[in-house]
């Protein structure tokens, strides 16, 4: 085999590779977690359940691969955050309904114990906790106009962000969740439009 046949056959690996992620996230949001079968995603792609194993080799080797590429999806430098883009995530995350509640459903299926994502869910929300701390830090400082450190204004602002997707995906005609989120954003003393 040849350099060049080498990198074509790994960019086609890559390929199915990511073929088989997105149609993951379909199964996923359609069934949930525990729902989706490696020969529902399989069939999705063409493929024999054990024709997926080969890129794959387990179901929790696929969330896991499912849950990165979300996280891809809104990386974005910490030092490039500041609280007024955090309306645009916001704005982004409701244009986006399929992803949002297949990640809405894996978080609340990982909270069982046991369940293949759950540290994968707690190490991401130790590290936008830390994330959202920074952004709040650099925009007030030590203290924010309502009292409260930075630190402690963290979980809050996550928990916003999260609590405001499931609403809007249980009642979207209703939920406004941008709209909610500015007016979030304006009882920490933020001037948002």
């Amino acid at each position: 085999m040849t350099y060049g046949d080498a990198m074509n056959a790994r960019v086609r690996s890559e390929e199915r590779r990511a073929e088989i992620v997105r149609a993951a996230l379909e199964v996923i949001a359609e069934r949930g977690y525990r729902g989706a079968s490696l020969a529902a995603v399989a069939e999705r792609v063409g493929l024999t359940q054990q024709g997926l194993l080969h890129y794959f080799p387990t179901k929790e080797a696929l969330l896991v691969a499912v849950l990165k590429e979300r996280d891809q999806w809104d990386a974005v430098p910490d030092s490039r955050w500041r609280v007024d883009l955090l309306v645009s995530l916001v704005e982004y995350n409701a244009m986006r309904p399929g992803i949002i509640q297949t990640f809405s459903a894996l978080l609340g299926e990982s909270v069982t114990e046991g369940h293949p994502a759950r540290d994968y869910f707690a190490e991401r929300y130790r590290r936008v906790r830390e994330s959202m701390a920074g952004v709040l830090r650099a925009e007030y400082g030590e203290v924010l106009p309502n009292g409260l450190t930075p630190e402690r204004t963290a979980p809050l602002l996550v928990a916003v962000m999260d609590g405001l997707q499931y609403q809007w995906l249980l009642d979207p005609e209703s939920v406004d969740m941008p709209g909610a989120f500015r007016d979030f954003l304006r009882l920490l003393g933020e001037d948002v439009p």
